[in-house]
């Protein structure tokens, strides 16, 4: 692309310069933005010399504004002339690292690492290394705070004495004397042990630094510890190291008296355990997993009871059965129902872990008291992992222990509940058989028909495809299709169109032998509703039929019913009506 003439550069400079000093927030957001058209038109000298000394002088404005710049600034090394003359962004995005808005501090350090894997050594052990310098000295916690997001991603590339360097700067802002210094250094541990290779160094300065933070007096740092166990265990890469120094902060995580920090270890529970041993895993997880459990506070219940699952995997069966099935029997009546749902998540994939018997004398009181809560949401992720159980059980017996309750289900007075035991019907009545949903769940299909909420009407016509396909079109002729066209003269005008939402459903799986005979002449009769909707609704339904049906029904019987509706002097009735004549 040419570049304009000199008198046209200045004029982009200049809307720039005129846009920023708007009052409008929003006319210097987008001016931030066209930064790189700007840039294009200045070139990559007059960049670096005007636009970036401009923008660093402009510092001064809103949060939304700065944010902005210090995304554009990230993508900015191609604007100023390559990665050789990309040392000039370092100064705005350095400015940016000591404002008080915590985004804008974060956005401007990951442009800062962008740009650093870009840097020739030289410039990023020159230039880059002396802005670290002067944010990890600078009176302001804020920069500080971000100095110590600087580190790892430059470390790699640098000499010996450098590394040394700035592993004594992560040191001193792991024991600066403000917190929000302390947490942001506790936060960047595992992205820095990640980068360093010599296990000597993580043993030496990274674990002790560790164990600080695992005791610091504010809780803010301490969970944020939590999730370095992971990082900081992989990096040890020794079981037995990790026994040595990971294992005491989990149990003082296990009892601390903040819950944040307890809460942090469950969510992060079974990552943890992943990293220890098998022995430890089976002797002193399986404590810390009872104690947080059983902990006062129901966030922290709530967290481990969502882990149930995943720390099963990693134990014994017998152990399973012991310690945890007990635990998960206090969990199934916790008094917060957040607890019960998050149990109730996971509880049903334990089925195929403990086997068909464990599951008959141990899981299916706990699933049948899940099914019967009184909260909607722990009676909705049961009713939704029913498969896995009926893997293990069989349907013979999940028929006789817990189909009742499904059943009892349909007619919840939450229509999310209801939505779930109708999406589950195609399953049960494959599993259970025609005689069985003729006698248990055929009426409840029907009921869903007629359901005040849509959805679950919507629902209910879409599983009639499926119960087609399972039990075959004979079955379908006389027990399925006869009760749906029942409700064709129902009054109320939307269960009548339930009835040719759920025809477009059954066409496709039905012969036009039972289109003729069965459907044709419900819909004939629907035809001439009183209602526009329903009209309408009827032609749309004949277009999907037609495909179906052979030449002669459709000149004889099909197209002139369409061509009367042509003639209705509703205007959505006369469109659809032309569009299903078009493919006659």
């Amino acid at each position: 692309m040419a570049l304009p003439e000199e008198g046209e550069s200045v004029y982009p400079i200049a809307i720039l310069i005129d846009e920023l000093k708007n009052e409008d927030v929003q006319l210097r957001l987008n001016s931030i933005r066209r930064l790189p058209v700007i840039s294009k038109a200045l070139g990559t000298e007059r960049t670096r010399l005007e636009l970036i000394p401009y923008l660093n002088d402009s510092i001064d404005d809103e949060d939304e504004v700065l944010l902005a710049m210090a995304e554009e600034l990230g993508k900015f090394v191609p604007y100023v002339g390559g990665p050789h003359h990309a040392t000039c962004l370092l100064v705005p995005l350095e400015s940016l690292c000591n404002v008080e808005e915590a985004v804008v501090r974060e956005k401007a350090v990951a442009s800062l690492n962008a740009i650093a894997k870009e840097l020739p050594r030289e410039l990023l052990q020159s230039e880059y290394v002396a802005m670290v310098r002067r944010l990890a000295k600078q009176e302001w916690a804020t920069s500080r705070s971000a100095c110590s997001h600087l580190l790892s991603t430059p470390y790699p590339d640098l000499p010996d004495p450098l590394k040394a360097e700035f592993r004594d700067t992560y040191t001193k802002l792991s024991k600066d004397e403000e917190p929000m210094v302390r947490r942001s250094a506790c936060s960047n541990l595992k992205t820095f042990v990640a980068v360093v290779t010599d296990r000597s160094i993580i043993i030496g300065l990274f674990v002790p630094l560790f164990i600080e933070q695992s005791k610091d007096e504010q809780d803010s740092v301490r969970l944020l510890s939590v999730e370095n166990c992971i990082a900081l265990a992989k990096a040890l890469g020794s079981k037995d190291l990790v026994l040595q120094y990971i294992l005491p902060g989990v149990r003082n995580y296990c009892i601390d008296k903040s819950w944040r920090v307890r809460y942090m270890l469950a969510d992060h529970f079974t990552g943890i355990c992943e990293s220890m041993s098998e022995e430890v895993t089976q002797t002193e997880m399986v404590q810390s997993f009872i104690r947080l459990a059983t902990d006062p506070e129901s966030e922290v219940r709530t967290s481990i009871a969502c882990k149930v699952y995943d720390f099963c995997v990693l134990i014994k069966i017998e152990q399973v059965i012991k310690d945890v099935l007990p635990i998960i029997r206090d969990l199934v009546s916790d008094q917060s129902q957040h607890v019960r749902a998050a149990l109730a998540r996971v509880i049903m994939k334990l089925s195929a872990m403990i086997g068909k018997d464990h599951t008959i004398n141990f899981l299916l009181p706990l699933f049948l008291s899940l099914l019967k809560d009184e909260f909607p949401e722990v009676r909705l992720n049961i009713i939704t992992k029913l498969e896995s159980v009926n893997e293990v059980i069989g349907i013979e017996r999940l028929s006789k222990s817990l189909l009742p309750a499904v059943v009892n289900l349909a007619e919840d007075k939450q229509w999310r509940v209801r939505l779930a035991i109708i999406n589950e019907i195609p399953l049960l009545a494959s599993q259970l058989g025609v005689t069985f949903f003729d006698e248990q769940l055929s009426e409840l299909c029907m009921n869903c028909l007629s359901d005040k909420v849509f959805e679950i009407r919507q629902a209910a016509t879409d599983i009639l495809k499926s119960l087609t396909e399972c039990f075959g079109q004979d079955w379908a002729k006389v027990k399925l299709i006869p009760k749906v066209l029942q409700l064709s003269t129902n009054k109320n005008y939307l269960y009548r169109m339930t009835v040719l939402f759920a025809v477009k459903q059954l066409a496709l799986v039905v012969s036009k032998e039972i289109i003729q005979q069965q459907i044709l002449p419900t819909i004939s009769k629907m035809s001439t509703d009183g209602v526009p909707n329903i009209r309408f609704n009827c032609c749309k339904t004949l277009a999907v039929l037609i495909p179906k049906l052979d030449t002669q029904t459709v000149q004889h019987t099909v197209k002139p019913m369409l061509m009367k509706l042509h003639d209705d002097q509703d205007g959505d009735v006369k469109y659809f009506a032309a569009q299903a004549l078009a493919l006659c």
